[in-house]
């Protein structure tokens, strides 16, 4: 009776379709928070004094937490130990918290002066609640994720995943297009991050909503799927650390995620700097690339769980990532429309990749090690959301000043870092696709099963 009624409960698309669109809304607030301040390097440079460098110490800082102290792969192991209620209830709660003390570092509030470990105090701050803030939205990202898996496995996993990552993505677009023009509407830098505040309240009313919903799914099943997620066992890590198809798709993930949301962060500056872009209209360029993806992620992920062909997606999308890198780096076009078409190329790209690599661990991963292998996952992809800002920022302020003030950076060099990792990421996708071949995971195969 309770596998007849299991099988009832996910094969109810109002049930699932509604607990996806619950938890994507809380998604779609931690990444406007994510994005929040990339618009603003300009404004934090001007009242504040941050040069590339530092704005490249507060970008690197979200992963702060995740990688040196392994707060990801800790996030994961309670998500598998713990469950997705608590796990992400906690997750938006910390989110909460590093959002309040980077709107506190950067508010009319904040009086301190002085430095700390060779750091402006206010740049200390926000970072250290960026970093907070990093822990809970990339533990959130994990939980989410494992939630998708468990509502639609056998069924259209993909774009259910896809969809989930377009929300997200609203949330990055709205970021990178309204703060500026909210920011000077108020007079006040930090009112973009006090309205994403509000966002993470809602948020977390909608993953509390989530929460209720689940625990009558586990009433009416008996708990045979929380007896499931109670099987992971802390030495599975070694089995899922020595899977070669997990590695493959965890360094895929580091080195494309490497060459986007690094870019994004110094999108607004590049569009000012090379295209001469106002800096009012500056971040809505950059804001095409999650704009693109809200409808194309769930159409790739569709193809996915119909056709398959998962490896092929991930290395066109490669591909697709460095023809723009280089694009952006070549001195032809300076003018805005080509960077708004290399932007829609790239939310293209943007949309390929993701929609088959997530969708693809379960195949590689058992059910009850899913949680712990996604946040071992996030946590190789945190390492270069923290290293490579850092490097981007260095390389500007040692290489790429041009002694004009009206547009003090020349970009080509960081293109080209970017470039060399969509590269790197070409490679991995074809060993891949050779490790699915001779392993036969399915990952060129259709999502969407009957049984």
């Amino acid at each position: 009776m309770t596998k007849a009624l299991q099988k009832k409960l996910n094969d109810s698309p109002v049930a699932r379709w509604s607990v996806l669109a619950i938890v994507s809304i809380t998604m779609m607030c931690g990444y406007f928070i994510t994005d929040v301040m990339a618009p603003l390097q300009s404004m934090l440079e001007t009242n504040f004094g941050w040069g590339g460098a530092e704005y490249g110490i507060f970008t690197s800082s979200y992963g702060w937490f995740n990688v040196m102290l392994f707060m990801l792969i800790i996030g994961g192991i309670i998500l598998d130990k713990k469950g997705m209620r608590f796990t992400g209830t906690m997750a938006c709660c910390l989110m909460l918290m590093g959002c309040a003390l980077k709107y506190y570092a950067i508010s009319p509030f904040f009086t301190l002066e002085g430095s700390m470990f060779g750091i402006k105090i206010q740049v200390l701050i926000a970072s250290i609640g960026f970093a907070i803030f990093g822990v809970g939205v990339e533990t959130a990202g994990i939980t989410v994720t494992k939630v998708i898996a468990r509502w639609f496995k056998g069924k259209e996993i993909a774009l259910a995943m896809g969809l989930q990552v377009a929300m997200a993505r609203i949330g990055t677009a709205l970021a990178l297009s309204i703060t500026v023009p909210v920011s000077k509407y108020f007079n006040e830098i930090s009112i973009p991050v006090l309205l994403g505040l509000g966002l993470l309240c809602i948020g977390l009313i909608a993953y509390l909503v989530f929460c209720v919903m689940d625990r009558k799914l586990d009433e009416s099943l008996k708990d045979t799927e929380a007896e499931n997620e109670e099987g992971f066992r802390i030495r599975d890590i070694k089995l899922i650390v020595t899977n070669k198809g997990f590695r493959l798709i965890a360094i895929l993930c580091v080195l494309f995620y490497s060459a986007v949301f690094p870019f994004l962060k110094y999108a607004t500056s590049l569009m000012m700097n090379k295209y001469g872009v106002e800096d009012d209209l500056a971040g809505t360029i950059p804001s095409f690339l999650p704009f693109g993806t809200i409808l194309l992620t769930p159409l790739f992920g569709g193809i996915y769980d119909k056709i398959g062909k998962g490896a092929s997606i991930m290395i066109f999308g490669s591909l697709l990532l460095v023809i723009v890198h280089i694009c952006f780096a070549m001195p032809i076009l300076n003018v805005w429309w080509f960077a708004a078409i290399i932007m829609v190329i790239l939310g293209i790209a943007f949309s390929l990749v993701p929609s088959a690599m997530w969708p693809s661990v379960p195949k590689i991963i058992p059910q009850n090690q899913l949680g712990t292998a996604y946040s071992m996952i996030f946590w190789v992809q945190n390492i270069g959301l923290s290293g490579v800002p850092m490097l981007i920022g260095w390389a500007l302020d040692t290489y790429c000043k041009t002694g004009n003030p009206a547009m003090p950076y020349d970009y080509t060099l960081p293109m080209i870092i970017f470039a060399c990792f969509g590269i790197l990421a070409i490679l991995v996708a074809f060993m891949l696709k050779a490790e699915d071949k001779k392993k036969n995971y399915g990952l060129e195969k259709p999502n969407i099963f009957v049984g």
